[in-house]
């Protein structure tokens, strides 16, 4: 039975809601979808997933930066609708790696997801996004002009950013990403480039939705076969990626969460708020490793402050005003960020391969990295008729499927992988 916090889990609750936030917002921003609608999404996503594994794994679910290339792709080639409904059918793939864990456990999920496939596909997911980071550091407008103002703005972003990781005390070297953008901000109001105008006009109540609809970043789900295939295959990544910070919280509780409540319950809440976020309008969900390391940190176990964490952001989720600033936030801003954040994301990916010790002397790992990088980072592309797979997802899938056919045996998942995972 749920119990309602104390005064202390409310405060420690919202703390751990703004360790999450400079990210949860980023990835809405940067696909066009709503954050608004992300806020909410990522609040009833993680009640959801509490209320599937019974409450008792302190884990709070937001935006997943694995998607962002497909999104900002389908979000122009199939338009919001296709994508939510897409996005919805993507969490369900969730419910395929459940049901192995549920038969066979980690070993399952080792034998056809090895590092060896899980590695590579996110270093891919940071090094395709590269270009995005570097063009938005550029201008005000996308535009391939360098403006000085706004590389100063990305340079301002980063530098904040690299502090808090590297100089941050406590509470500060969690959010790298918040600091960033915060000061990134603060310099543009300085150089005079921020717009108040949508502040002004925005309403303190605002349903998310309504808005949305008419910027057209959101609309009623549609379910079109070729954006459903287009993301149903970049859920590889970030499903495994979720093996790796259930380990890790475990580590860090000292308790077993793939016995209790199991990888299967966690695995299915996971994918479930990634549906409910997609049908909704929002970005998938994943796990948090900022959050993770706030727990560490405070030592702040108890699941509930997870639940107050998304009480608060479905309360923010209405504030009309708060949606408005986000959005006047400059792209130089953005870009300053993100030019450290998908750098490590890759680097990431070359963390998962060394902690699995993954020999890279044999042939069959040095094919098929090569083969997922050189596909994915080059944005090769399957089409028949309206489907189109390309990018990370045929990377993975490609990935996937060598795996499975070249002889030879696998490298299982390393015991702490998952630990910094993409915010």
């Amino acid at each position: 039975m749920m119990t309602l916090p104390t005064g202390k889990q409310a405060i420690l609750g919202v703390q751990m809601l703004f360790v999450a936030f400079g990210a949860l917002v980023l990835v809405p921003l940067l696909t066009g979808l709503d954050p608004s609608i992300a806020l909410f999404t990522a609040g009833a996503g993680t009640l959801l997933f509490h209320a599937i594994t019974g409450g008792k794994v302190p884990i709070f679910l937001a935006s997943s930066f694995a998607f962002i290339a497909p999104i900002s792709f389908s979000m122009k080639q199939f338009g919001p609708g296709a994508t939510s409904g897409a996005l919805f059918c993507a969490g369900l793939v969730y419910l395929l790696f459940s049901g192995m864990a549920l038969v066979g456990g980690r070993e399952m999920l080792n034998r056809y997801l090895p590092p060896i496939v899980t590695g590579p596909v996110i270093m891919v997911i940071g090094l395709k996004l590269a270009p995005v980071a570097v063009g938005m550091t550029k201008s005000f407008d996308g535009s391939c002009t360098p403006d000085g103002r706004a590389l100063f703005l990305a340079a301002c972003a980063l530098l904040t950013a690299v502090a808090a990781v590297m100089f941050g005390k406590k509470l500060f070297s969690l959010i790298p990403i918040l600091c960033g953008i915060v000061a990134g901000y603060l310099v543009s109001l300085a150089l005079g480039v921020v717009d108040f105008a949508p502040v002004k006009a925005a309403a303190w109540f605002q349903i998310p939705w309504t808005l949305a609809m008419e910027k057209g970043s959101f609309a009623v789900p549609v379910f079109d076969w070729a954006a459903i295939l287009y993301m149903l295959p970049v859920a590889l990544a970030p499903a495994i990626e979720h093996v790796g910070d259930i380990l890790a919280i475990s580590s860090v509780t000292g308790k077993d969460y793939l016995k209790d409540p199991g990888l299967h319950r966690t695995l299915l809440g996971d994918g479930l708020a990634t549906s409910l976020a997609g049908i909704l309008g929002g970005p998938p969900n994943t796990t948090y490793s900022e959050v993770t390391g706030a727990v560490a940190l405070t030592k702040a176990y108890e699941p509930i402050l997870m639940r107050v964490a998304a009480m608060a952001a479905i309360l923010l989720a209405f504030v009309g005003k708060l949606g408005a600033i986000l959005r006047t936030i400059p792209a130089p801003v953005m870009g300053g960020i993100m030019l450290l954040l998908f750098g490590m994301i890759a680097a990431i990916g070359v963390n998962s391969l060394v902690k699995s010790r993954v020999d890279m002397s044999r042939s069959r790992n040095l094919v098929i990295a090569s083969v997922i990088l050189t596909t994915g980072i080059g944005d090769m592309t399957f089409s028949c008729g309206r489907f189109c797979l390309g990018g990370i997802g045929l990377a993975g899938l490609v990935g996937v499927l060598l795996n499975l056919v070249l002889p030879g045996s696998n490298e299982a998942h390393a015991g702490q992988a998952g630990e910094g995972k993409d915010s």
